[in-house]
């Protein structure tokens, strides 16, 4: 499955964010795009796991209650064509 991981943060909180996520792994935080030096204290992935559980173990408990999962998923012009048919 796919997911998207939006993970929130302060400026006041970036370093330790980004801390955290590193002490994860590097493969980690490869996974992550970050708007922080735009201002925007947001980490961002897209990642395939089991389940949403699993995406929870790559999310470091200080960011861990402001962070979205979002399981997604691609549709094909067939399957658009067919919801209109619905």
């Amino acid at each position: 499955m796919t997911y998207i991981i939006e993970s929130r943060h302060t400026p006041q909180e970036c370093l330790r964010a980004l801390d955290d996520v590193l002490e994860r792994g590097p493969e980690v935080l490869d996974r992550f795009e970050w708007g922080c030096a735009k201002g925007e204290h947001t980490g961002w992935a897209l990642v395939e796991a089991g389940s949403e559980s699993e995406v929870r173990g790559m999310i470091p408990e200080s960011v861990l209650d402001k962070t979205r999962i979002v399981e997604v998923s691609k549709f094909t012009p067939d399957q658009i064509k067919s919801f209109h048919e619905k």
